[in-house]
């Protein structure tokens, strides 16, 4: 029976082939949306594990954050962000939650998620989703939350103002695109918690500092940070 599957898998595979969405060649039967080359050959920062790191910095005088880290670094021609962009560009959902996954393995497996109790993606504004299909941070929050095993929530932080992309702007023009966006819909399910907020880039930090500041004014909460992708500007 094995051997019929497989064999079935590479007829499809041959008139269907799989390609990897970090370096466009063909994927091996057990490789999934991405391949051992692209996995092994992207960049890891390990933040994770490096107190006072690039990215907690960003937030020293700004919000009290108190872990941050991002997965692999975020350059012209790395190989993250030819997955992010097909991920946000091109439809292909499923790069969310298999790098999720792969970077949730590895945040477990230090103490950086100890003590968390949520995870919060980043809201996208209900048209940009409409639009997308989904929100890139839904799922990779779903994927880290598999690996991890810590409850994901959606609904308890929401984007209310729709602002353009910050791709282009200025340090300062972002943070005042995304200040006073983001409102929490249910206080009592924060009290107490300390809650993980996830991203796909993180660049100047002021979309997460905005979350930030809306989680932590809700009282007794703390906020940690996790992203895909750190871009050093």
């Amino acid at each position: 029976m094995n051997y019929l599957y497989d064999l079935w898998d590479d007829v499809i595979s041959l008139l269907l082939p799989r390609l990897c969405h970090g370096c466009g060649n063909q994927l091996l039967r057990n490789e999934k949306v991405i391949c051992t080359e692209c996995y092994v050959l992207m960049p890891r920062t390990n933040f994770h594990l490096i107190p006072d790191n690039p990215v907690e910095k960003l937030f020293w005088g700004r919000c009290l954050v108190e872990r941050a880290a991002a997965f692999s670094y975020y350059t012209h021609d790395s190989r993250i962000r030819r997955l992010i962009h097909h991920l946000k560009y091109k439809g292909a959902a499923e790069i969310g939650t298999e790098l999720g996954r792969i970077y949730g393995n590895s945040l477990k497996d230090s103490d950086f998620l100890n003590g968390i109790d949520l995870i919060i993606p980043v809201p996208l504004h209900p048209s940009k989703k409409r639009q997308r299909g989904y929100n890139q941070s839904d799922l990779i929050s779903i994927g880290i939350s598999v690996a991890a095993g810590i409850p994901v929530d959606t609904e308890i932080l929401k984007r209310m103002t729709f602002t353009g992309t910050q791709t282009r702007k200025s340090r300062y023009d972002r943070w005042t695109n995304v200040n006073d966006i983001f409102r929490v819909t249910d206080r009592q399910r924060l009290e107490g918690k300390h809650v993980l907020i996830v991203d796909d880039v993180i660049t100047t930090g002021s979309t997460i500092e905005a979350c930030a500041d809306a989680l932590l004014k809700e009282g007794n909460t703390k906020v940690s940070v996790a992203a895909l992708a750190f871009s050093a500007i």
